[in-house]
């Protein structure tokens, strides 16, 4: 019996899309190895005397995360926002001169809950195209599949893995101004992040955990004004 066009196209469209990913993952190599000590070696990076670790940790760990899969578990969402975000926090301390550990341990904390805070809030957009990302482990926990994500179910068990991955990035905000007192003034222009952080987080649980409320992909108009409080007070 002959089989229809879309079950004969699968293992070509398969191989493909493996094919294509394969030569993405070719050219960002040819391009890293011809750009990259060239970038590593500019004037900027010289001038802060900026760590370029830091620079191979943001690259290694988006080519890595190139295969499109969700996160099997909270720990490897956050490995994988300790080498970006986190990185990037390690850098905006460097240039503005800061070298200590208090001020790197809270950019540690921060840059997770960044980290897991975008994963969060790019979930409804993701969705659309039939992409999930969140925490297998977690998901799975609450008998939640990627499915119920993507139909854009707002059932409890959905809230509450919503809310178990949200209470996580309130955990690292805490412990990272849990030190505050220790971590010099000088560093708090690189945290004030923190401050668009709080406010989604704070919208998420007025809408009790609903990830797909309409009014959280909106724009808070409010977040300049609480910026120059956090940094008229000099807190993060």
């Amino acid at each position: 019996m002959l089989k229809n066009n879309s079950e004969a196209n699968t293992p070509r469209m398969t191989c493909l899309k493996s094919m294509a990913s394969q030569m993405l993952k070719n050219v960002i190599a040819i391009l890293r190895k011809k750009d990259l000590e060239r970038h590593l070696n500019s004037q900027a990076v010289k001038r802060h005397n900026l760590t370029k670790m830091w620079f191979i940790k943001i690259i290694d760990e988006r080519e890595k995360n190139l295969d499109d899969r969700a996160y099997r578990n909270i720990q490897e969402l956050e490995t994988y926002a300790e080498n970006t975000q986190s990185a990037l926090l390690y850098l905006t301390l460097e240039v503005l001169g800061v070298r200590d550990i208090h001020a790197d341990h809270a950019a540690s904390h921060i840059g997770k809950a960044q980290g897991i805070v975008t994963c969060l809030r790019a979930t409804p957009y993701h969705s659309t195209r039939q992409k999930v990302f969140l925490p297998m482990d977690i998901c799975m926990l609450h008998g939640v599949s990627q499915e119920d994500f993507i139909r854009g179910k707002q059932e409890k068990n959905v809230r509450d893995v919503v809310y178990d991955i949200a209470s996580q990035a309130h955990i690292h905000l805490e412990h990272a101004r849990s030190f505050s007192k220790k971590v010099p003034v000088k560093a708090y222009p690189a945290f004030f992040c923190t401050v668009a952080l709080d406010d989604y987080l704070c919208n998420m649980r007025k809408v009790d955990f609903n990830i797909f409320h309409p009014s959280l992909q909106k724009k808070s108009t409010l977040l300049p004004l609480h910026l120059y409080i956090r940094s008229w007070k000099k807190t993060y």
